[in-house]
C-alpha cells in the first residue's frame, strides 16, 4: 500500500469558532498555532486519516482580558491542558465533493466523537511546484460535553455564554514523499 502524506499549511489555513453571548450576538475567535497531518492510503481522500494538534493558549478572540479568561481554568485550563486534538478517522461521501469526517476531538482531557461536514475545494499546483489540496469543514458542538461549563446567569435569565460551539476549519495542504508500506 502507499500512503500519500499531506501536511497542512497553517500559514494558509484556519480554525475558527464562534458562540453567543447573552444569547445575542456572536463572539468569534481563532486558534492561531496549530498543526496537523493528513495520511491518504493509495490516493483515495475517502479513506484519509486526518490528525491536528491545537496549542491550545494560541486562542484569540481580540479581547485580551477575554482571552485570558478563556486560558484559564474555568474554560480551556491552558496550564494542565495545553492541547486540543483531533483524530479523523473515516470519510462518509455525501456527495461528488462533500463527505461526512468522523473523528475525536479531546478538549481539556475529555475525548468525544465529533463528525465534521466537509466539502472538497480542490487541488492546485503551486509556483515552487508543490501540489496543494483545499478543504473546508464546519461542525457544531456543546462546549459543556468538553468540561468547559463556565457560565454566569442573568438576572433577566438566560446565561452569558451559549452552550453551542460552531466551528469553521479551512484547510490547505500540502503534498509530502510517498511511503510504501512493507
Amino acid at each position: 500500500m502507499v500512503t500519500e502524506r499531506w501536511e497542512i499549511d497553517a500559514s494558509h489555513s484556519g480554525i475558527h469558532f464562534s458562540v453567543r453571548h447573552l444569547g445575542l450576538a456572536k463572539v468569534r475567535g481563532q486558534f492561531s498555532r496549530w498543526n496537523g497531518t493528513i495520511a491518504v492510503p493509495n490516493g483515495d481522500f475517502t479513506r484519509a486519516a486526518v490528525e491536528a494538534v491545537i496549542d491550545a493558549t494560541s486562542i484569540e478572540t481580540g479581547v485580551a482580558d477575554r482571552d485570558t479568561h478563556l486560558r484559564s481554568p474555568d474554560f480551556f485550563d491552558v496550564a494542565q491542558y495545553p492541547e486540543v486534538t483531533f483524530r479523523g478517522s473515516r470519510l462518509e461521501p455525501q456527495g461528488q465533493d462533500t463527505a461526512r469526517l468522523v473523528g475525536t476531538l479531546t478538549i481539556k482531557g475529555v475525548t468525544r466523537d465529533v463528525v465534521l461536514d466537509v466539502e472538497r475545494l480542490g487541488e492546485a499546483r503551486d509556483p515552487w511546484g508543490n501540489e496543494r489540496a483545499a478543504f473546508s469543514a464546519k461542525t457544531s458542538i456543546d462546549r459543556k460535553d468538553f468540561g468547559l461549563a463556565w457560565n454566569q446567569v442573568l438576572e433577566t435569565g438566560g446565561v452569558m455564554v451559549g452552550e453551542r460551539v460552531d466551528l469553521e476549519i479551512e484547510i490547505e495542504a500540502v503534498r509530502q514523499a510517498v511511503t510504501k508500506a512493507a
